[in-house]
């Protein structure tokens, strides 16, 4: 879905603590860049009264502080930001490599999918650690991370009943978005793969191996090289 810009940022009041900008509608990468450089140029700014700039696929919230700083003078700050970001160019997206092992105890849906599109297991795995996904937004758990760029030939419908645990670590496909599943939970996604990485660790000082606006690579290992780095991760 292509998306739209909006000429000017239409801010909404969320609540008395939080702003939302929206820049535009629809799922689009250069709307989305939008949306990071605008949280880039806030966070370099260092408002006070600000407590989290979080964005999103097409819009941008503050949660603030009333008592310290306004409404009003935060959509000021907005405005004010709109020549700088015309001028400003984005940094290289980070992309961080995550290492995957495909199919069989980790991945039980891996030939339910290449079934589906008449492709052997290695064709549906060339497939998919072959693209860069762009992280769109990181949000409903803690490190589960929205991805774009998922090759149209393995958009593949939901299992028609949810698992009612996934292990944490699990890469998964549904519809047309691929993601890793951050903690154990109920899920509905075809499972491929895991990783032996640990996606959210709150023990950490920067508990997130990724943030938004960073794309994600997905590297093929054996499982003998997932139980070696599995083994690693554990304290």
């Amino acid at each position: 879905m292509s998306g739209v810009f909006y000429d000017r940022p239409r801010f909404r009041a969320c609540g008395d603590r939080a702003l939302l900008a929206e820049y535009g509608d629809g799922i689009d990468l250069a709307l989305n860049r939008k949306v990071h450089a605008a949280a880039n140029a806030l966070r370099r700014r260092a408002l006070a009264g600000i407590e989290a700039v979080i964005p999103a696929y097409r819009n941008l919230a503050l949660v603030y502080d009333p008592l310290v700083v306004s409404f009003e003078s935060l959509t000021a700050a907005f405005t004010a930001l709109e020549s700088e970001l015309e001028a400003a160019e984005l940094a290289e997206p980070r992309t961080v490599d995550i290492p995957v092992c495909y199919g069989g105890q980790f991945g039980p849906d891996l030939s339910f999918v290449a079934e589906h599109h008449r492709l052997t297991p290695a064709e549906v795995v060339e497939i998919h650690s072959r693209a860069l996904y762009p992280i769109y937004a990181v949000g409903f758990a803690p490190g589960f991370c929205y991805l774009g760029g998922l090759d149209p030939r393995l958009h593949t419908p939901r299992l028609p009943t949810p698992r009612t645990r996934v292990p944490a670590g699990s890469v998964g496909i549904a519809e047309a978005q691929t993601g890793v599943y951050p903690s154990d939970s109920p899920g509905g996604w075809r499972l491929i793969g895991r990783t032996p990485l640990s996606l959210f660790n709150p023990s950490k000082a920067d508990p997130f191996l990724y943030q938004a606006g960073d794309r994600i690579r997905f590297v093929p290992i054996s499982e003998a090289d997932y139980d070696r780095l599995r083994a690693a991760e554990r304290p």
